[in-house]
């Protein structure tokens, strides 16, 4: 530990730089979710989408800005440890009444880590907890949300008055027709319950924007009673704005929020703040994710690690080779305590799989900055990560050492004799029931006459679900590529969602095509295809064998998606979207809209809580 003084002018310097950078960044990155609003005003949609992907940048360019000039202006990287204690204590001092300094201090990491020995990834140097306090941080602009106090006569009237505090420029179709719907719903929530004194609505002052969609989040009081409520906002294809329906309760505003959804857009002066009210709404959505979904990733992958750690401290299982069937890239283990599973590339695969390391980890980022629709998983991505050694089973530092060895890294960090394992590239993901275990428990249970009917149904919700991730991520413009059941996961929600990207490809660089006719009676028995096949060739008959080999399954799948099997199903999802057509996935059902004239093309999606 070093003496705690701050003598160095330098070392002030650096740190005052170093926030300069996370100030322009910010600065930057607010800017454009400001310009989401007239995004959404004007109909661009195609600008939202890339200024979306485009913003999932920003962060990584800040910090090497920041990496060179801390090199290039005071030689950072040759500076001694007391000067570099110095200037994280320094820039504590400048976050002092700073709106974002969770984030900096994040920022602070980024950088020092990148010029900094590992050996000093330590809390003398760098921010392993915070040391800035982010509670009651108040905003300079406007209020982080705002307070409505309506009557039960008087609730359409400030529903309406909500939505025009939002000041969009446009107009509605009929706001006031909307303000009633949205009342009578909230009303009918409350129905057998007494309207008490304290009955309110409180919303946040920012639109959260994505896509084709501005949600209004907010929450119901009533008494000691506390209602999550969201709006999505849409236009209605006239050029007019219309509220599509009511989302009430911490569920469905979890489908929102979902890890497996794009980032929002939403501008914050002060993101803590909006963080600890989205809290209020989904008390069980980690932090980590809320900053992830605001797209804070950096600050969403600091919060995990942290809470990482936390649970390794309170928890004495080991890491252990992940159930279910081993993938051919990907080497996955677990934590059984722990929510999450760690995937490895491997350093070789077998001869079916042409693809190289780099090419999978441009799949990850490809799914990174699409959107997601609700059906591909959200990764973190960390380089150099340190784990206790003994809390591997030695199954699985065998596995590692024979099929990733040049990931792996052991030994005695600092010098007390504590081994520690690093990995020098892992994806994170939250764990799901992979699809193929969640069926066959259906099969086993289907045995059972007492637990046939149950099954039955689990069975055909469960491939009703999956033939629907497949058609919003067509939607979206993605083909999975390997479509087996083990590549797709049941969450908690019941959501089935897609998790496995090596052979992902946007669809329109796909070529569908109907398996030829055999020419003769050789073709019809050969094992081998007897007419070429292209790099990018897809024949969605031949999906068949490999997904439909029982009789349950194959009788739910030809009743509900048949069409996957019809190249013509794929074909002219490709055409439209070459056409320059945007087909509308939102996170909620489509029984749970409202009645609209002129409703975009849109692909429902099942209700949450299909798969129990």
């Amino acid at each position: 530990m070093f003496p705690q003084r701050l003598d160095s002018p330098l070392a002030y310097e650096i740190a005052r730089a170093l926030r300069d950078g996370f100030n322009r960044h910010y600065q930057l990155f607010r800017a454009e979710s400001q310009r989401a609003k007239h995004r959404f005003e004007t109909a661009d949609w195609r600008g939202q989408q890339r200024a979306q992907r485009e913003r999932i940048e920003f962060y990584d360019l800040r910090v090497g800005e920041a990496v060179a000039r801390l090199e290039k202006e005071f030689k950072a990287g040759e500076q001694p440890m007391e000067v570099w204690h110095q200037v994280k204590l320094h820039f504590i001092g400048l976050l002092v009444d700073h709106h974002q300094p969770e984030l900096a201090e994040s920022f602070f990491n980024s950088v020092t880590t990148q010029i900094l020995h590992r050996a000093y990834f330590q809390n003398d140097f760098i921010f392993v907890r915070p040391a800035i306090s982010t509670e009651y941080i108040e905003p300079r602009d406007a209020p982080t949300w705002r307070a409505y106090y309506p009557a039960r006569d008087t609730l359409a009237d400030t529903v309406e008055a909500v939505l025009e505090d939002y000041r969009l420029q446009g107009r509605f179709a009929d706001r006031r027709r909307d303000a009633e719907r949205v009342a009578a719903a909230v009303l009918a929530r409350f129905h057998e319950i007494k309207l008490r004194a304290n009955f309110q609505l409180q919303v946040l002052s920012g639109l959260f924007f994505r896509n084709k969609g501005a949600y209004l989040v907010g929450k119901i009081i009533n008494g000691f009673v506390e209602l999550p409520i969201a709006l999505p906002i849409l236009h209605d294809g006239r050029g007019r704005f219309h509220v599509d329906a009511a989302l009430f309760g911490e569920d469905e505003l979890q489908m929102l929020f979902s890890f497996a959804r794009a980032y929002f857009m939403v501008d914050m002066e002060v993101p803590s703040a909006y963080v600890q009210f989205l809290r209020s709404l989904m008390p069980r959505k980690p932090r980590a994710e809320i900053y992830a979904a605001l797209g804070l990733a950096k600050q969403g992958k600091t919060l995990f690690y942290r809470d990482f750690l936390h649970h390794l401290r309170y928890s004495s299982d080991r890491f252990r080779i992940a159930p279910g069937i081993k993938g051919m890239v990907m080497l996955v283990f677990d934590l059984p305590s722990f929510p999450y599973v760690f995937k490895l590339i491997r350093d070789h695969f077998p001869p079916q799989k042409e693809t190289t390391r780099e090419q999978v980890k441009a799949k990850y980022q490809l799914v990174k900055r699409h959107d997601r629709v609700g059906r591909m998983a959200d990764t973190l991505e960390y380089s150099n990560v340190g784990f206790p050694l003994e809390r591997f089973e030695p199954a699985l530092i065998d596995e590692i050492r024979r099929f990733a060895p040049s990931q792996l890294e052991i030994g005695d960090r600092d010098g007390n004799g504590e081994m520690e394992l690093v990995l020098k590239h892992v994806y994170i993901e939250r764990r799901m029931i992979p699809l193929n275990l969640y069926l066959q428990e259906s099969f086993d249970l289907l045995a059972q006459p007492e637990h046939a009917r149950r099954a039955g149904r689990q069975l055909e919700q469960a491939v009703v679900e999956y033939g629907n991730a497949i058609k919003d991520m067509v939607a979206a413009n993605i083909f999975p590529g390997d479509m087996l059941w083990k590549n797709f996961g049941v969450t908690r929600g019941g959501k089935v969602v897609f998790y496995d990207y090596d052979e992902i490809e946007y669809l329109t660089d796909c070529n569908f095509r109907r398996v030829p006719p055999p020419r003769n009676e050789e073709d019809e028995m050969s094992s081998e295809p007897w007419y070429a096949v292209g790099p990018k060739d897809v024949f969605p008959e031949t999906f068949e064998p490999f997904l439909l080999g029982n009789p349950a399954v194959r009788e739910s799948f030809m009743a509900h998606h048949a069409d996957l099997l019809d190249a013509a199903f794929w074909q002219r999802h490709k055409e439209r979207i070459q056409a320059g057509q945007m087909l509308d996935v939102f996170p909620y059902d489509e029984a749970q809209r409202f009645p609209h004239e002129g409703h975009a093309p849109h692909f429902p999606e099942p209700n949450q809580g299909a798969i129990q």
